[in-house]
């Protein structure tokens, strides 16, 4: 690996305008979108593309001096300067790699003080010394967690909670679509942890057999997010693909994907907080009308492959809330310091006749809780999509990573338009978002 390079990119951006007085034509530069791909937008929002030319953007993250750092699957991780001509009127200035490794796949995140930046590989944690002034990174790095190996499902999301001190919370999903290992706990497979960071530290931490569980039976949870006012923390699952029930293909619609409460970090007793939630056996219903024997089950109960198993599942913590089936959310991200929205993006469906999600939509959060019931199947509200998913999901919006910025504009990163985008709702009072797409 290498350190530093100069980026060469290609680019293109997409914009959210901040009020109906606001129009495209007068930001001083406008970039045509990859494909000509251009996303459907909620009433109350506009958008225009920010940059394209990007390697798989996954996760991303803004330092305290206005840095965009964005982790490039399968190539490192890039610094973007950006040029802020107000409003969403928003362009990269210059970029640069600071880390090229090709084994990177998907984490990210910055201590506190932002001396450390953590990336993760398929199989280990990373730590760098990082400069935010310079926005770059020390020569040498450090293991911290290890024992994940696997070639499927490689995304290995990193948190570094502001609740608590010293913590990294690492998720890590299964091995294969069903994962007979996910039942043994030891295993570390389907499961999030969250790691104690401290200098005394002889040799780095065994994923399956150290820190604290937050939750085992988690199939793929890439998306995981702390809440701004609570501390609790908050998962978003990539559920099973091709299922039946007592042999009847039922994988259209079910099983849900999910939102998860993982509960506290900082010693607050959550009875769920480090228990079974049901994978690989048990998944959650969204379309119970077409399942075999469906007996008393709603939407989120759940549920077996075989309804005889079904008394098992009730035993297993079920998800918060439960999302249309193969939706596929990747990341989660809570805006400003009220945490009344929380922000998902849906990386789309491969398994599906009909393609569905392939957006960003927002879930209501009141007192650190969903708005909605666990049983409702309209806790989703679509900010940015398309028009229809036909294209999908080759030449289409499908987004991945999420973050604001210390204006609390939301950057979307797509892996298949390649473009970064800037988005704003039409209101004065409400934040701007900001759309982040990367080229093939």
């Amino acid at each position: 690996m290498t350190h530093s390079s100069t980026f060469n990119w290609t680019a293109s951006i997409r914009l959210l305008l901040a009020s109906l007085s606001l129009t495209i034509a007068q930001c001083p530069t406008s970039i045509t979108p990859t494909n000509s791909i251009k996303p459907t937008v909620a009433s109350d929002y506009a958008y225009q593309v920010v940059a394209t030319g990007l390697t798989a953007p996954r996760s991303l993250q803004f330092d305290s001096a206005g840095n965009l750092l964005v982790l490039e699957q399968n190539k490192g991780l890039s610094s973007h300067v950006l040029k802020d001509n107000g409003g969403p009127c928003v362009s990269f200035s210059s970029s640069k790699y600071l880390i090229q490794d090709t084994n990177l796949t998907h984490g990210l995140a910055l201590s506190p003080d932002e001396s450390i930046v953590y990336v993760s590989s398929s199989s280990e944690v990373y730590a760098y010394s990082y400069d935010a002034t310079s926005s770059s990174v020390g020569a040498n790095r450090s293991t911290l967690v290890t024992g994940m190996q696997g070639t499927d499902h490689t995304t290995r999301t990193l948190l570094y909670p502001r609740h608590v001190n010293n913590t990294l919370v690492v998720s890590r999903g299964s091995t294969s679509n069903f994962d007979i290992g996910a039942t043994t706990v030891s295993t570390g497979i389907s499961q999030v942890r969250a790691f104690a960071l401290n200098g005394s530290m002889s040799s780095p931490y065994d994923y399956g057999t150290s820190g604290m569980l937050l939750g085992w039976g988690l199939r793929n949870d890439v998306g995981v997010a702390e809440h701004p006012t609570t501390g609790g923390i908050w998962s978003v699952e990539n559920s099973i693909d091709q299922l039946t029930r007592n042999g009847a293909d039922i994988h259209e619609n079910n099983p849900g994907e999910e939102l998860n409460w993982l509960g506290y970090l900082n010693g607050t007793n959550e009875t769920t907080q480090g228990t079974d939630f049901g994978y690989p056996y048990c998944l959650t219903a969204w379309d119970p009308s077409v399942l075999p024997d469906n007996g008393n089950i709603t939407v989120g109960t759940p549920f077996a492959s075989v309804s005889s198993n079904d008394s098992m599942c009730a035993k297993t913590t079920v998800p918060r809330l439960t999302f249309q089936a193969h939706m596929a959310p990747i990341d989660i991200k809570f805006n400003g310091s009220s945490g009344t929205d929380a922000w998902i993006s849906f990386h789309g469906s491969w398994d599906r006749t009909d393609p569905v999600g392939y957006k960003v939509a927002m879930v209501k959060f009141a007192n650190g809780q969903p708005v909605d019931l666990p049983t409702s199947n309209t806790s989703v509200t679509t900010i940015l999509g398309n028009a229809n998913n036909t294209a999908c999901p080759d030449n289409c919006f499908r987004p991945t990573g999420l973050t604001f910025d210390s204006k609390g504009r939301l950057f979307v990163a797509s892996d298949a338009s390649g473009e970064f985008a800037n988005g704003d709702k039409r209101s004065p009072k409400l934040n701007l978002e900001l759309e982040l797409k990367r080229v093939v």
